[in-house]
């Protein structure tokens, strides 16, 4: 009886064993894919176009689920603020030792760091349009309600919220984006001092 028990043992512990060493890999594999995916900006952005239209079908063609749009809606919101959001607040920023923002122009220039990062921001939102695909196929989730009035409250509470973000970069006069900003040309600046440092006839 003991050799038995001891035998069912042994099998399940190399069986729980199994099933963590392939989970692992998985995820490595998965970690190792997302790391190669993260220098193609746009592709990634395209990947989740497609994923959303996907959704936006699902849910059209579904008729329903919309307190599952409306939940996967504010969510998208408080991503959004993070990826337009400093990552140290500039009215906080004399309290803190992360990286700040310039406030006159003779500051010394300091890159606009993010509080979510690009690539976390389409991480979190591709995952959530996944989720809430897949919320769909369980009718649980698909609470009768008004439509109209979810997305009255949605836009209501959108622009409310985009507006006190204008208001704060403003402010405090910083730009999340990067186009239209001066870059340093690290090529034309070496060929041109290698070109002061030639002899000159």
């Amino acid at each position: 009886m003991e050799s038995g028990g001891a035998t069912a043992d042994l099998f399940s512990n190399s069986r729980d064993s199994a099933s963590s060493r392939w989970s692992s890999a998985v995820s490595q594999r998965f970690q190792h894919l997302l790391d190669k995916s993260t220098p193609f900006v746009f592709q990634r952005w395209i990947a989740f176009a497609a994923v959303a239209i996907v959704y936006v079908i699902r849910v059209w063609l579904a008729e329903g689920f919309y307190i599952v749009s409306y939940a996967l809606g504010i969510y998208i919101l408080n991503l959004l603020i993070g990826f337009l959001s400093p990552q140290v607040d500039p009215e906080f920023q004399d309290h803190s030792d992360g990286p700040t923002l310039p406030t006159l122009s003779s500051d010394e220039f300091r890159p606009f760091v993010r509080r979510l990062p690009e690539f976390k921001f389409w991480y979190s939102i591709t995952k959530a349009f996944c989720v809430a695909f897949v919320m769909t196929f369980f009718s649980i989730f698909n609470v009768p309600v008004f439509w109209p009035i979810l997305l009255f409250y949605g836009v209501i509470l959108f622009t409310l919220t985009m507006k006190r973000q204008i208001l704060h970069m403003v402010k405090y006069r910083y730009v999340p984006f990067s186009f239209g900003k001066q870059r340093y040309d690290v090529k034309r600046a070496d060929s041109t001092e290698s070109a002061s440092l030639l002899p000159r006839d």
